[in-house]
């Protein structure tokens, strides 16, 4: 018996590519009926319509709008449509300049991407939000109960977390070691695996028990599998759901074999280079004037001859240290008895260091480090040399976060609330660590989008 879910999730995504499809082309004809209507449409009319809606859904593919999993809030599935939109605009603006007797122009080419984003962004919330046809929504059964399951019990607690998925409960396995999760979360098998797989309609079963030599029901699981029911190993489940990397049951074998980690190439690099630079000269001819705005304020509220700047160690790439500059948002004897982590209401920021912190303004003299080349803007946040040799004793695997270029912001900083002692720094080097895996220029877009909302709306510390 084929699963279901196997079939379904196939039908809801060619659902999801037919219905855009569709959409796009309704997009296109609402401004452009009057032109289709005065003109004999030809081959290379129906080329450019063809090249035109499949540019975007190639756009849409790129960001991951085509997954079966998507673990996405309605804002979260706008925010991708809206990037989408923007860079399919741009895209087919340049596609535009190489057409020959194009029935587009620039500006209904604007507007057709505008009403696209409308529709499929209608029909996406519809979708997900009352789960029509149950799309994305998977049943998915735990093999353990002991402490590996037990992260998966502590994790998925929220209703976000819990968004694609329906989670079965949690079966227990011989050789894990006590009963970790919920009593009222077990399973206790009448009938075999495989029956119960098939009477209950799992679609997902993740492999969590402690002690896997000799203990896994290789039969059945290859039953189930053959049958296209997926088969997941806890760390992958929980880099799906999550974002991030279970620091704490990664094994070195995984770090090598898994997928990802790809190392930079010439190519990439020279593009993040020419990307962050013409990024951070835009940025600085934006927001000058809010600059001198802000060292006027810190002169106004601590005199004239406080500084303004804060120069502090950092570690960046390959362990390098370099100063991170900043706007001065604390005392200026905020360390005079040594240094400590800052926090979210930390006392020793100043009136004006709070607005500053609170719309990141702070930040912006870091567009000379990008200037500079110590940093990108997304990467992960560069730590004090102080805190990082505590760390790497600590916590494994810290100082994988080296491996890449530091960011003025990053997927920890939009993932996890702010940093201030070790347990914080382990949660965010599991997000880290998702981003090192995962990194991209699609990747990149979307943290400085999310980045971008948080300044906006003055979210976050």
């Amino acid at each position: 018996m084929q699963s279901k879910y196997h079939n379904h999730s196939r039908i809801s995504v060619k659902l999801l590519v037919s219905v855009d499809f569709l959409l796009v082309l309704l997009s296109l004809y609402v401004f452009h009926r009057q032109e289709l209507a005065n003109i004999e449409l030809t081959l290379r009319h129906y080329s450019q319509i063809l090249l035109l809606v499949l540019s975007y859904q190639f756009i849409l593919l790129s960001l991951g709008m085509y997954h079966a999993k998507v673990r996405e809030t309605a804002w979260g599935i706008i925010r991708r449509l809206l990037l989408a939109s923007t860079i399919s605009y741009m895209l087919l603006s340049i596609i535009h300049l190489f057409m020959n007797e194009s029935i587009f122009t620039k500006e209904s080419l604007f507007y057709v991407c505008f009403l696209s984003f409308i529709c499929c962004s209608a029909f996406r919330i519809l979708l997900y939000q009352f789960n029509i046809l149950g799309f994305a929504k998977r049943n998915v059964l735990v093999l353990g109960t002991g402490d590996r399951a037990e992260i998966i019990d502590k994790r998925m607690r929220r209703k976000v977390d819990l968004q694609s998925f329906n989670l079965l409960g949690f079966v227990k396995m011989p050789g894990d070691s006590s009963e970790k999760v919920s009593a009222d979360k077990i399973i206790n098998l009448t009938a075999s695996l495989r029956e119960f797989v098939i009477n209950n309609n799992v679609h997902e079963i993740v492999v969590a028990n402690d002690e896997r030599r000799g203990h896994l029901p290789i039969d059945e699981l290859f039953f189930c599998r053959i049958r296209g029911i997926e088969i997941s190993e806890i760390l992958d489940f929980i880099e799906n759901e999550t974002g991030q990397i279970a620091v704490n049951l990664i094994y070195p074998s995984w770090i090598i074999y898994s997928n990802g980690f790809h190392s930079s190439n010439d190519l990439r690099n020279t593009l993040d280079w020419v990307f962050n630079v013409l990024l951070a000269l835009t940025l600085f001819v934006l927001t000058w004037p809010i600059m001198l705005l802000t060292i006027l304020a810190i002169k106004i509220e601590d005199g004239i001859s406080a500084p303004c700047f804060y120069l502090q160690e950092r570690v960046g790439l390959g362990g390098d240290v370099f100063n991170i500059i900043k706007f001065r948002s604390m005392n200026p004897d905020a360390e005079k008895h040594g240094i400590k982590w800052a926090a979210a209401d930390d006392n020793r920021t100043t009136k004006v260091g709070r607005f500053i912190r609170k719309y990141r303004i702070d930040e912006l003299p870091q567009i000379f480090n990008v200037l500079y080349g110590d940093m990108g803007f997304v990467g992960p946040r560069p730590e004090r040399p102080e805190f990082v040799q505590q760390l790497i004793t600590k916590i494994p695997y810290y100082n994988e976060r080296h491996g890449v270029k530091s960011g003025v912001t990053g997927w920890a900083q939009l993932k996890y609330p702010y940093g201030a002692n070790e347990t914080d720094a382990t949660e965010k080097l599991k997000y880290d660590l998702y981003y090192i895996k995962h990194r991209s220029f699609i990747l990149d877009l979307l943290i400085l989008v999310q980045t971008a909302e948080i300044v906006i709306f003055g979210k976050g510390r």
